[in-house]
């Protein structure tokens, strides 16, 4: 009781994400994906025609209404301060290999818990990925690693990643007819499995509001247990576990196992080794891709490349066959994630100021 009386407004957030998550599997999203960062913007980059796999294409309204429930509160709050200059090409590429790990293993850290709340077995390997990849990154960060302060910036570069999620959301709304042209739309497969936008966007929407008052992530959750011994953002991240294992249990959608778990493979090493690359990306970037759209919707415009080069990453991982399917890695996945770790290890090295 009093872990809750102290932690309970980022235990709540973690609760409602969790219920949220598998209410959104449970009306119509793919099964063990009922939120996943990685995996929305991947559908998002499709429907947009950066890639042609017609099975995940479709315009995610969970991703534009988590940027611009953040965007409300931090206005709401006066807590909207448009800033960034710190290194955002570097950004840019430590979210594009996020994108790739992330679609190695076939889930971002979210869907990681969701899928291990699921029953998924696969998932372990990659939340165990996912804790070394960070570790990694804790270690640069205590040996001086940094991509140094961002400045405030014109206030109208702050709506501009609004504004774009916003212009995303309508063309999900509008879907003008273009003979040949985007947005595309799968027909079937994940792509097509979706639940009712209302019901998306609204639920996506809150939990912007929820994350942005309590900083939510996944990633600053790991970071902050090695580095500070701090457990006040795991404890959001358990209350997510907890509560969708147990609401997976009352909607009759827990199914333990390895073996036919939905849009999973079981190569444990690549599982591992994908999340590795994530994590380490996440890091050296300073948040996890929902935190990145958070941080976008109140004005960080470092956080918004950073979800422009995971959207890119998405693309490019699809057209050049790396992302992972059921069927396992794809011809191209362990060579991508061998680049993306010493892209990041060289970023770790390269960027650290002496310490006094």
């Amino acid at each position: 009781m009093n872990l809750f009386r102290k932690h309970w407004k980022i235990i709540s957030c973690g609760v409602f994400i969790g219920i949220l998550a598998t209410l959104f599997q449970k009306f119509g999203n793919p099964a063990n994906m009922g939120i996943c960062v990685a995996c929305f913007e991947r559908d998002i980059a499709g429907a947009l025609g950066f890639h042609r796999i017609p099975i995940v294409q479709y315009l995610r309204p969970e991703i534009p209404a988590f940027v611009l429930g953040s965007f409300f509160a931090s206005l709401v709050f006066k807590e909207f301060k448009p800033r960034g200059g710190s290194l955002p090409l570097v950004r840019f590429f430590l979210g594009f290999f996020a994108m790739l790990g992330a679609l190695v293993f076939l889930g971002c850290p979210w869907r990681a818990f969701l899928r291990l709340a699921g029953g998924d077995g696969n998932a372990i390997a990659a939340i165990v990925g996912l804790i070394v990849g960070v570790y990694i990154g804790v270690k640069f960060l205590k040996s001086g690693y940094t991509l140094g302060r961002n400045y405030s910036a014109y206030k109208f570069t702050g709506f501009l990643m609004p504004l774009m999620m916003l212009g995303i959301f309508l063309l999900l709304i509008v879907k003008p007819a273009i003979p040949n042209g985007a947005p595309f739309f799968s027909l079937k497969g994940p792509g097509s499995q979706h639940a009712p936008i209302i019901l998306s966007f609204v639920g996506a929407f809150i939990i912007g509001i929820f994350a942005q008052r309590t900083r939510f992530c996944t990633m600053g959750a790991i970071r902050d247990i090695i580095l500070l011994k701090d457990f006040h953002l795991a404890s959001g991240v358990i209350g997510l576990l907890i509560f969708a294992f147990l609401s997976n249990l009352l909607l009759g959608q827990f199914n333990p196992g390895f073996a036919g778990q939905p849009v999973a493979h079981t190569n444990q090493l690549w599982n591992f080794l994908g999340m590795v690359l994530s994590g380490l990306a996440y890091a050296l970037a300073g948040g996890c891709p929902g935190r990145q759209l958070f941080l976008s919707g109140e004005g960080d415009i470092d956080a918004g490349v950073f979800v422009i080069g995971m959207i890119t990453g998405a693309g490019f991982a699809h057209n050049f066959a790396i992302a992972a399917s059921p069927a396992g890695i794809a011809r191209f996945s362990a060579l991508a994630v061998i680049i993306g770790l010493l892209f990041c290890i060289a970023t770790g090295f390269s960027m650290r100021k002496r310490l006094a």
